[in-house]
Order: structure tokens, then C-alpha cells, then sequence
């Protein structure tokens, strides 16, 4: 029997769609070697994403097809993550230790936009990348609440600041520096410079992700930090009620305003779930984030619960990732970090594709 050959090897690879990146292994330039040495073939499989809840899985699933090939007896897969820097907006320079940043932003407050952020920047981690956290929501500070984390940060020049660790997290916010019962009686400008110093004075430490919990809203504040802070992409949410879907179309559009590739759509409070009889009911409407992903061409991400274990959790300073690790709420968070970072690790190769003259992606 003749030793398989690379074409029907790769085509074999070609036949399991990546549920994450949404196609095929070689198409999504995620095979990085195969060796045939007679009936033995050798794959390396690198994904551009932090995957370490799914890495065997994809392996697997590759090495079932290879395997039932002709003329293969063994089939080895490695399955790694490279995590790349992707581009920013044109007038911006990255940060300094950062690699990529996302913005999680909303179009109005109450939807849980601060909750994601903190789940999405813990399940990045869960998931195996070095990921910061930072939060703009100068007005209104939440994530040293969320974290459980108190005091102040350290600052070994005097010039620039340590951040914050919790849960394998570096963690900046103007909550660390103020009294938590201290309004921010600040102008946007102020507000503005605010930001920009907590994002570049932090000494953030080889990061993969930097999510940044933006302030609600898609005024000339949110609208000037769009603009001044360089962000590889971005993340909506919403919930399915029309009011809230409204303002979400507008946080989407002003992304696109700014050419911030929007990443997803993350629809909280999805549907509720009675915790003595089990009935569903959709409060707040059904299919919104749905119809706006379709409106859109952008990826509904995931879709919550009315769950009032994430609530108290939150409250409680031990977010659900880490609070409840093996939760079904936990578990859609991974797979919505692992769909957001794999979108964004989709953008550079697409683009390159269009325009081969024009690198995006650094090293």
C-alpha cells in the first residue's frame, strides 16, 4: 500500500470545520507543517486563539480524519495557540506589552456590559492567554467590585503604576484610586486624559488581550476614546428588548465609524429560568441579538441568562468563570472568549488576503 499524499492529507483536514473560526483548518492558514514518513503522518496545527478547553477535541476530531485515510496506519496531531498582535486603527500606535486590546461596549447601561467584560477577560485566561483588564467606566468604576480587589496600586518610579493582580488578571481601574462612594464630577476631557494615563501609564505585563470595559453609551466621550485608544476589535452587547437592540445598532456604528472591526454581539438576559419549576420565559423579548447579528453580517458571540447566580456572583467579588468554574454559564462565556479572540485572529489573514501588498500582522 502507497504512503498517503500531502493533498489528500490537507483535504482530509479540509473536511472538519472549525466550529470556532467558523471554517476549515487550511483555509484558515492554521496548518503549520504535515510530515508523511510512509504510514505515518505527523500534523502541527497552530490557531491563533487560546484554546486550551477545546485543544483536544480539535485534535482528535483532525486525527480521526487523517487516520481513516488509505495507506495511514498512525496519525499524530499537535494542536498549539500563537497569539499575534493584529492592527489598530490607522492614526494609533499599539500599547507598549499588549498585544491586542477589545473593547467591550454597550449602547446603554443596565445590560450587564461590565459582567461580560470581566467574564470575557477571565475565560481568555481560563482559556491559556495573559489577558488585562481595564476599566474606563471613569463615571462609574465597577470591576474592583467585581474582582474582590481593595487598596491601591503600587507605583515603583513614581511616574508610572503596578497593576493589580486577581484570579491570574492584571486589573487597572480609577476605582483603585478613589474612594469607591467618590463621584467623578468630571468633564469629557478630563475624563479622556483619565483613560488615556491608566492605559499607558500601567505597566502591563506581555499581555495577549487588554479588555477594555468601556463606558456605556455613544456620546462624544465614547466617541473620543474610540478614537484615541488602539483597539483591535470590539464586542456588543445587548439584551433582546428593542430598546436596548437600538442603542446597541448605534454602538455598532459608531465602531464602524472609527474602523474598529466589531468582533460579535453578546445577548444578556437572553431568557429566564424559573429556579423552582425550570419554566423559561423571555422577559425582555426573543431573537433580538439574533435579527441584529443578521442585520449586521456580525457573529452573535453567545446568548446569557436572567441568572441570578451571575449577579451575586459579580456582587460578591468572584465572577462565574472562577466562582463556578463547571457552570453552563461558564462554559458560554469560554466559548464566547474563544470565538471572540478566534474572529479576531481571523481579520489579519482576511485582509491579507484582499490586499497581499499590506502586512497588519506584526510578530
Amino acid at each position: 500500500m502507497s504512503e498517503p499524499t500531502r493533498e489528500a492529507i490537507e483535504n482530509a483536514i479540509k473536511s472538519y470545520q472549525e466550529p470556532h473560526l467558523g471554517r476549515d483548518l487550511v483555509t484558515a492558514q492554521a496548518v503549520r507543517d504535515i510530515t508523511i514518513d510512509g504510514g505515518r503522518v505527523g500534523i502541527a496545527i497552530s490557531l491563533g486563539f487560546p484554546a486550551d478547553g477545546v485543544r483536544a477535541q480539535i485534535a482528535e476530531a483532525v486525527r480521526e480524519r487523517v487516520a481513516a485515510l488509505p495507506g495511514v496506519e498512525q496519525a499524530e496531531v499537535e494542536v498549539v495557540s500563537e497569539i499575534k498582535a493584529h492592527a489598530v486603527q490607522k492614526s494609533l500606535k499599539p500599547i507598549d506589552n499588549v498585544k491586542n486590546i477589545i473593547a467591550v461596549a454597550s449602547g446603554k447601561g443596565g445590560v450587564g456590559k461590565s459582567t461580560t467584560a470581566v467574564n470575557l477577560a477571565l475565560a481568555l485566561a481560563a482559556e491559556g492567554a495573559k489577558v488585562g483588564l481595564l476599566d474606563a467606566d471613569i463615571y462609574g468604576p465597577s470591576q474592583p467590585r467585581m474582582l474582590g480587589i481593595t487598596g491601591q496600586p503600587e507605583s515603583r518610579d513614581g511616574n508610572t503604576l503596578e497593576p493589580m493582580q486577581r484570579y491570574g488578571l492584571q486589573a487597572m481601574s480609577i476605582g483603585f484610586l478613589i474612594d469607591e462612594e467618590t463621584p467623578m464630577i468630571w468633564r469629557g476631557p478630563m475624563v479622556t486624559q483619565a483613560l488615556e494615563q491608566l492605559l499607558k501609564d500601567t505597566n502591563w505585563s506581555a499581555l495577549d488581550y487588554l479588555v477594555i470595559d468601556l463606558p456605556p453609551g455613544t456620546g462624544d466621550t465614547q466617541l473620543t476614546l474610540a478614537q484615541k485608544v488602539p483597539v483591535s476589535g470590539a464586542l456588543i452587547v445587548t439584551t433582546p428588548q428593542d430598546i436596548a437592540l437600538l442603542d446597541a445598532r448605534k454602538g455598532l456604528k459608531m465602531f464602524q465609524k472609527v474602523e474598529v472591526p466589531v468582533l460579535g454581539i453578546v445577548e444578556n438576559m437572553s431568557m429566564h429560568i424559573c429556579s423552582k419549576c425550570g419554566h423559561e420565559e423571555h422577559i425582555f423579548g426573543e431573537g433580538g441579538g439574533q435579527a441584529m447579528s443578521e442585520q449586521y453580517g456580525v457573529e452573535l458571540l453567545g446568548a446569557l441568562p436572567l441568572d441570578i447566580a451571575i449577579r451575586e456572583q459579580a456582587d460578591g467579588g468572584k465572577p462565574t468563570v472562577v466562582a463556578a468554574p463547571e457552570s453552563r454559564s461558564a462554559e458560554i462565556y469560554r466559548e464566547i472568549a474563544r470565538k471572540t479572540a478566534a474572529k479576531l485572529s481571523l481579520q489579519a489573514k482576511d485582509y491579507a488576503a484582499k490586499f497581499p501588498r499590506i502586512v497588519i500582522e506584526n510578530n
